[in-house]
């Protein structure tokens, strides 16, 4: 009995002997730093006005360093994707909805998206968006710059002086009107998220920010090829401006006026361009404008709670947030005279007229009106 008693004994402190050096070379494992405990990172996810993040959704998320994170980001009607922002270094692609983000510390992203553009106004007609993806123009048909009755699937329309341009749902580009310049020659483009129509040339941003242009480069306003980490792209009659993703701007083209004088700018989430003049879109709803103000097309200092600006020939026009409409610069065809305009969600200008789509998808013009640009009174784009 005694013997087996002292047999149990030794086998329980042989056991306790194992379990104690076992412990101690886990502790000593730990101390000589062999052994790292996940560390857990904090994801921070917002979305602008037009739309959400599905996947993994708004809000903070906590995941372990070196995880791949699945990130869908969806627009709502009217409006599309434009690009992830803020700490986007490990994104994949910051221009796809649908794209992953590999955490390796703390990171705050917003998905930003941007209105379908419904309206396009350029010298001498209107183009209308229908949210079929049918189009409807008015005004001159010198050019053909208003045979767009058999585009369909179109995302967003530009118009230039004698040109109009179509992104399509297969993010390809049609255009219509006077090529004497090459500025309708974007049948080979492919990957755009983008298109914005200048006086005689055509600009488009690739999904990946990069930025292709086609027309009359003679002050350089299709010099963009190297350009990266775009957001939007604006044209005019021969200056480029384009935002980027970290808020700031850059211009390249004719800059007599100083249009292009933008390298200061922050906090800028719009630009347009005129036709000597920059105007930009501040996170706070303030505007600021640079070039030719001989109109006093860039008095916009004092603007407040603007959600969208436009700029037209020689003057600027500004969205407000509670849906009326602002102007400044030249009026001398009336295309200033939108200050009895209510219930507007969109505003494009042209050369000398200025349009307006309203809430109901009704459309108001003002103006210029010799070609017929301004009769839009009959159309319905809802």
């Amino acid at each position: 009995m005694k013997t087996m008693i002292s047999l149990r004994k030794h086998r329980y402190v042989a056991r306790i002997s194992i379990l104690l050096v076992t412990l101690a070379f886990i502790g000593g494992t730990v101390g000589c730093g062999q052994y790292t405990a996940p560390v857990p990172y904090t994801l921070a996810i917002a979305s602008t006005a037009g739309g959400l993040v599905n996947a993994p959704g708004g809000g903070n998320h906590t995941y372990n360093n070196g995880t791949v994170v699945d990130l869908t980001a969806t627009p709502t009607n009217g409006y599309l994707f434009a690009a992830w922002t803020g700490d986007v270094d490990t994104i994949d692609n910051v221009s796809a909805a649908t794209t992953t983000i590999t955490m390796d510390g703390n990171c705050s992203i917003t998905a930003n998206f941007v209105k379908r553009y419904g309206l396009a106004a350029g010298e001498r007609h209107t183009v209308g968006l229908k949210t079929s993806g049918t189009l409807v123009a008015m005004g001159d048909i010198l050019y053909g710059q208003c045979d767009v009755s058999g585009w369909t699937h179109v995302l967003q329309v530009a118009a230039g002086k004698y040109h109009t341009v179509g992104l399509e749902s297969d993010v390809t580009v049609v255009a219509t009107g006077m090529n004497w310049d090459g500025q309708c020659n974007v049948g080979s483009w492919t990957d755009i998220i983008q298109v914005a129509a200048g006086g005689l040339y055509t600009v488009g941003l690739k999904s990946g920010g990069s930025v292709v242009a086609v027309g009359d480069n003679t002050s350089g306003q299709c010099d963009v090829g190297n350009w990266t980490r775009i957001l939007q792209v604006a044209a005019g009659k021969g200056h480029t401006a384009a935002l980027k993703l970290d808020d700031t701007v850059v211009a390249v083209g004719d800059n007599t006026s100083g249009q292009c004088d933008v390298g200061n700018w922050t906090g800028i989430m719009q630009v347009a361009a005129g036709g000597g003049h920059t105007v930009g879109l501040k996170i706070d709803g303030s505007v600021v404008a640079v070039g030719d103000n001989t109109s006093g097309q860039c008095d916009v200092g004092g603007w407040t709670n603007i959600t969208q600006v436009a700029a037209g020939g020689l003057y600027t026009v500004g969205l407000k947030s509670d849906g009326t409409v602002v102007a400044v610069g030249s009026n001398a065809l009336g295309q200033c005279n939108v200050l009895g305009w209510t219930d507007i969600v969109y505003v494009a200008a042209g050369s000398f007229h200025t349009v307006g789509l309203k809430s109901n998808g009704t459309v108001v013009a003002a103006g210029w009106n010799l070609y017929g640009q301004c009769e839009v009174g009959g159309w319905d784009l809802g």
